[in-house]
């Protein structure tokens, strides 16, 4: 839960709020918001933006203004708290798309048996072992008991698109 006179959001790339159990990037806003980055005025422009949400009071009052995009992506949870799922620092672009492992690691942990998960990027090679350019995705999971890889895979196709299905 926010911090009194604190606001939080959960956005898509578009500034879009997201429904209860969609990924998206963390923005907070409010009285306690920093004014940026010492000394980073480039890093502060990229990081703080402008408030889209902010009403009309607020204008004219010259508050809540700005957004901090903190990178992390969250979840909110149907109990009103947010899950969080990892840094966007770890996207990566797969036959055009923009993709969020963690968020392919959090579908994994949600399948009933997986204790922990990781998804790497790969990348196919040639004859010679020199890179082709073209990457796929590679994902692991830890269990206490045997799981059915094919059940487990089908599971993944039900909630994610298909360019984030690891191979």
């Amino acid at each position: 839960m926010p911090i009194i006179n604190m606001k939080i959001y959960v956005l898509d790339n578009k500034l879009t709020p997201l429904p209860i159990g969609s990924v998206g990037e963390l923005y907070i806003g409010g009285v306690g918001l920093a004014r940026g980055y010492l000394n980073r005025p480039d890093l502060t422009a990229e990081k703080f933006i402008a408030n889209p949400f902010q009403s009309d009071v607020d204008k004219l009052q010259n508050k809540n203004a700005r957004l901090y995009k903190t990178g992390d992506l969250v979840r909110w949870l149907p109990d009103g708290n947010l899950e969080y799922i990892g840094r966007n620092d770890f996207q990566v672009k797969i036959r055009g798309y923009r993709v969020e492992l963690g968020e392919i690691e959090s579908v994994l942990l949600s399948y009933e048996g997986i204790k922990q998960s990781a998804v790497l990027v790969k990348e196919h090679t040639d004859s010679d072992g020199v890179s082709t350019g073209n990457k796929y995705l590679v994902g692991y999971y830890v269990s206490d008991c045997k799981l059915d890889a094919v059940i487990v895979l089908n599971y993944l196709q039900a909630r994610l698109p298909e360019y984030m299905i690891p191979n």
